[in-house]
């Protein structure tokens, strides 16, 4: 069963700045599909099963892309 992580995101204003946050995250094992929106300042990230990507991994590879996230509850 896959899971869901969501993320809110600062920094981003447009197609280029998602583009480089998937670009960042499709790096990462586990992943099997991204939402990312400039405009509403969001991130869905849903994993494999049994993927053992961390809150945190995710927080940094938004952080290499040149923006801030932070996971929502």
């Amino acid at each position: 069963m896959s899971s869901t992580k969501n993320f809110s995101v600062t920094g981003m204003s447009c197609g280029h700045c998602e583009s480089a946050v998937r670009s960042e995250l499709e790096e990462l094992n586990g992943i099997s599909a991204i939402t990312v929106s400039a405009a509403e300042g969001d991130l869905s990230v849903t994993l494999e099963e049994g993927a053992s990507v961390s809150n945190q991994d995710i927080i940094n590879a938004v952080d290499e892309a040149g923006y801030t996230a932070e996971a929502v509850a």
